[in-house]
């Protein structure tokens, strides 16, 4: 096998996984938990970029529910974010078991 040829592939595969990255950084996802009360959204890199509360779900008695309203919308789209990333990126990462690398 050539190295100079593999090393080429590698650098090139690098560099697509870096542009894929950073489009992914532009992308989002949602996710709306409680019937719509709570709706997060995250990036394709699974960072939060926001958290839309309905005012009905603020209940002053009751804390503890939109908390677990927040918990679990902020899982979930960070689940949504990863399915993304899995999709764009999957395809990637498969190319890079064809060098015959240990471990790839």
């Amino acid at each position: 096998m050539d190295m100079n040829k593999m090393l080429q592939q590698v650098q090139q595969m690098q560099e697509q996984m870096a542009q894929a990255q950073e489009e992914l950084a532009k992308e989002t996802v949602e996710a709306s938990v409680g019937g719509g009360m709570v709706t997060v959204t995250a990036n394709g890199s699974g960072e939060i970029v926001s958290v839309k509360i309905k005012p009905e779900a603020i209940d002053p008695e009751d804390p503890e529910t939109l908390e677990d309203l927040i918990l679990a919308g902020v899982n979930e789209a960070q689940r949504n974010a990863q399915e993304l990333m899995q999709s764009r990126l999957g395809g990637a990462m498969g190319g890079l078991g064809g060098l015959g690398l240990p471990g790839l």
